[in-house]
């Protein structure tokens, strides 16, 4: 260690004495002693080795005043920064609209005031305020999945894999569970439904081919051991050409001739025919239990544009055993999403209303001339904010819908695609223009493709704050822009 560098060390105020200065005063009183004092660690250790690196240069002024008040503002920051939410809202502009890693589908306004209503003091959960005793937490939200399917029962868990494992550990443990070969599907996560019958206690019994499947292969495969016929909807991939799959009316059948129950993970869900909307043709729960399924799986926080949750509705005897697993606890909703499901699932009784009222649905039918119109209102903008940076244009693009629903269908879109200026193209200068729209206040993810940055606009609704924000934001060069 030099002198110079460890004269800077000596130089370095402590820990306590940072705490007592005044500077610091407000800091304390807004976030508290200890995260103040765990900021101070943070800073002063960075302090120490920035002059071990640069050996006392460029770090700390001879001025011990101006030192303490480089470092005391340094310590604010910090505080403030490890108080922050660790969810934080952003512009999801990838073209995925319900996009898995950002949230999934919006809730709609009904759904957020039920969420205020109920979070901040006492409900009746599970209290029947009919009678004064103690009440099903979930009768209210099963009600309105019965009418809305024309289920005779229905329970609630927190995801639709849950769902399943919910379904497998109650009516097929120890026992086998057929399915097509071309079902084994893995969702997000690498979550794979041979695992998660191996996690459940069951065994897998596959038949037919990836391809091509018949009502035959299925009857071969059914013996003593078998507990359930198992269908799962590829919701999340498509298999094209020389194909065949068993219809679910056939399947039903056999089922009820062997006195096994058909179970239909349906995946994403849907409640309403996504035609009338002017969208691809997706099963309902409605039309997998009028064609005899006995249990549907699906989720809540995919086409059905609520909270996270996982849904299984059908036969009353088949739900009264999933509700007396105890693994039911363990996966139980709380208060918040029941209110917010059930808020969601009361639009639904209204089908007209949805494009407007529900999120998912109002971006996914979004018109052509309305995302031209957010284009053309958010270029200049975006130039204004890049200064010259990048070559911008307004081009067309493909929306998806996300999450594993209808993957082989895409709506077409309008984007903003931002390719860097000038000579230099490299994937470096490419990543500065991501990271740099990525750290504004609210962050603006899109998605690299060929060399430029795209901004789909299918789901940019807030104009004002996302233009707002780049207005006030500094430009490349730090200045004003």
């Amino acid at each position: 260690m030099t002198g110079s560098e460890n004269k800077n060390l000596r130089r370095l105020p402590s820990i306590d004495l940072l705490l007592r200065s005044k500077e610091l005063a407000s800091a304390i009183e807004r976030f508290g002693r200890e995260v103040v004092r765990e900021a101070a660690r943070e800073v002063l250790d960075e302090a120490r080795e920035s002059i071990r690196q640069s050996s006392g240069k460029g770090f700390i002024s001879s001025d011990n005043s101006e030192s303490d008040l480089g470092l005391i503002d340094r310590i604010c920051m910090t505080a403030a920064a490890n108080c922050h939410p660790a969810l934080i809202p952003v512009f999801n502009l990838t073209g995925t609209v319900i996009h898995t890693n950002l949230g999934r589908a919006l809730l709609p306004v009904e759904a957020m005031d039920a969420l205020r209503e109920v979070a901040g003091q006492a409900v009746n959960l599970e209290y029947d305020l009919a009678t004064g005793t103690r009440g099903d937490r979930e009768s209210q939200v099963e009600k309105l999945i019965c009418v809305l399917t024309g289920a005779e029962a229905a329970t609630v868990v927190n995801n639709n894999a849950a769902a399943v494992v919910l379904v497998l550990t109650s009516l097929a443990v120890g026992r086998e569970v057929v399915i097509s070969r071309g079902e084994l599907v893995e969702i997000g996560g690498a979550f794979r439904i041979p695992e998660v019958m191996g996690g459940a206690g069951c065994q897998l019994r596959e038949v037919g081919a990836t391809n091509r499947t018949h009502l035959a292969d299925y009857a071969g495969a059914i013996d003593e051991n078998t507990a359930l016929l198992m269908k799962v909807h590829t919701s999340n991939y498509e298999i094209n050409g020389f194909t065949s799959a068993v219809p679910e009316p056939e399947l039903a059948a056999l089922a009820r001739k062997c006195q096994l129950p058909f179970v239909v993970d349906l995946g994403s869900g849907t409640l309403v025919d996504l035609t009338r909307f002017g969208l691809p043709d997706e099963p309902t729960v409605g039309d997998c239990l009028a064609q005899g399924a006995d249990l549907v799986t699906f989720s809540g926080d995919k086409l059905l544009g609520g909270p996270q949750a996982g849904i299984v509705a059908g036969s009353r005897e088949l739900i009264s055993r999933l509700k007396s697993n105890p693994l039911k606890r363990a996966l139980r909703v709380d208060k918040l999403t029941l209110a917010a499901l059930g808020a969601v699932l009361q639009l639904y009784r209204n089908p007209g209303s949805l494009s407007q009222k529900l999120p998912v649905f109002r971006d996914l039918t979004r018109s052509l001339e309305s995302i031209a119109r957010v284009a053309e209102e958010v270029l200049p903008a975006v130039n204004r904010f890049l200064n010259g940076e990048a070559e911008i244009a307004i081009v067309r693009c493909m929306s998806q819908i996300g999450s594993g629903a209808l993957p082989v269908d895409l709506l077409e879109s309008r984007a903003l695609q931002i390719t860097p200026s000038g000579n230099d193209r490299s994937d470096r200068k490419l990543q500065d223009l991501v990271s740099r729209f990525r750290k504004l206040p609210t962050p603006v993810i899109g998605r690299v493709h060929d060399g430029s940055l795209l901004f789909d606009l299918r789901c940019l609704q807030d104009t004002s704050k996302f233009c707002r924000q780049l207005y006030d934001s500094p430009g490349p060069a730090g200045g004003s822009s």
